[in-house]
């Protein structure tokens, strides 16, 4: 069967860039409130709410040619110009943010599903990053992603090949929830039992100096050492089986690693705040901190008393956050007894094991899916 090929714009209603930084400024921005999608938010084809800016509803009516609707797909307009998310309910009637181009297709030419996983195939990623303008960061803009071509079946086939790609990422999107169920269980027993107290056997515990009996007040570096991660170019992480950690994720693979795993990397510069659990051998990247030395406690238990820290609160840098080793070092933490933290542990681990087995599981289908997307939209597999 032949495919035609027509250009983004062509089978779009519209294709538009988000508010100028002059219609919406920083001092706009607000804890609650509607979500604002920026570049940053656009993370495996999703969107990220981890740390997204929101804004008052007020904003939102002024800014209202900008929400999103069901199936637009919105852009990164400068840097990573190949990432990209398609927009699902959830997101319905959030603001698209500078930053971003955000295209609407048009349904009775093209499923939106469709053509963002034509997006995502390798020759359409290198197409783009070929014709996007800029020496130091690529820049994206209307006529560039207007122009972008994309092969097309008929609407039926476009259906069929959209709803064979999107169960996968549906079991990927499952097992991500099962996941963050159980990082938060884990998360609720270390504050049940080490923040609000009522560890097992704390019905007869006395209280001393404002700790239980046994437990005592020490500075994090008692329990753990930081060390700065290694600086590696981008070049040099094209290729490798080692994952290479950033500040907030994997953001590349080497062919050696620095650290053993299992291990544990938070920012140290940019983003501030997050805790990664490695559980394979890894090179830490120079944003990076990571933790090698436990001194005689459990990962698990030192992973979960991490995450009570709040580390981007101590930002000491100026317009990039930087964390200094020095005074995390000297943050004053509770240390409950070796024998509950060794129980606490021992249930903590279990759960963990049942995330990493989900990662597994999700890494399969990613590879799975990324494999069969080519195959898919050069019509090689039929369907």
């Amino acid at each position: 069967m032949m495919w035609e090929i027509a250009k983004l714009g062509d089978i779009s209603k519209n294709i538009q860039t988000g508010p100028f930084g002059s219609q919406l400024h920083q001092s706009d921005y607000s804890e609650c409130g509607i979500p604002v999608v920026m570049p940053k938010d656009l993370v495996g084809g999703k969107i990220s709410e981890e740390s997204i800016a929101r804004v008052d509803k007020t904003h939102v009516e002024r800014l209202c040619r900008h929400k999103i609707e069901v199936g637009d797909i919105l852009y990164s307009r400068r840097g990573d110009v190949g990432r990209c998310a398609h927009v699902t309910k959830k997101e319905e009637g959030w603001l698209c943010g500078t930053g971003c181009l955000r295209v609407t297709i048009d349904s009775e030419k093209a499923d939106s599903r469709f053509v963002f996983f034509q997006l995502q195939h390798p020759d359409t990623v290198g197409w783009v990053e070929k014709h996007a303008v800029g020496a130091t960061m690529l820049n994206l803009n209307t006529t560039i992603l207007s122009s972008v071509p994309i092969r097309l079946p008929t609407l039926e086939i476009q259906k069929r090949i959209a709803d064979i790609l999107s169960a996968y990422d549906d079991l990927i999107e499952n097992n991500q929830k099962q996941i963050k169920l159980l990082e938060e269980a884990a998360q609720r027993l270390y504050k049940e039992w080490f923040v609000d107290l009522r560890f097992p056997g704390h019905e007869n515990t006395k209280i001393v100096d404002g700790v239980p009996e046994g437990w005592s007040r020490t500075n994090i570096n008692e329990i753990l050492t930081f060390h700065r991660g290694y600086d590696l170019t981008k070049n040099e992480m094209k290729a490798g089986r080692y994952p290479v950690v950033g500040s907030t994720t994997v953001i590349g693979y080497h062919n050696e690693f620095k650290i053993k795993g299992p291990g544990i990397v938070t920012g140290r510069s940019g983003s501030l705040g997050k805790y990664q659990f490695i559980w394979d051998n890894f090179w830490p990247h120079n944003t990076s901190l990571y933790i090698s030395d436990y001194k005689d406690h459990n990962i698990f238990f030192v992973y979960s008393l991490l995450q009570t820290v709040d580390f981007a609160s101590l930002n000491n840098g100026g317009a990039i956050p930087t964390l200094n080793r020095n005074v995390l070092s000297n943050i004053e933490v509770i240390e409950p007894t070796d024998e509950l933290q060794e129980m606490f542990a021992k249930i903590a681990e279990a759960q963990y094991r049942k995330i990493r087995n989900l990662e597994k599981q999700n890494n399969q289908l990613k590879m799975a899916r990324d494999v069969l997307l080519p195959k898919l939209m050069s019509g090689e597999v039929e369907v």
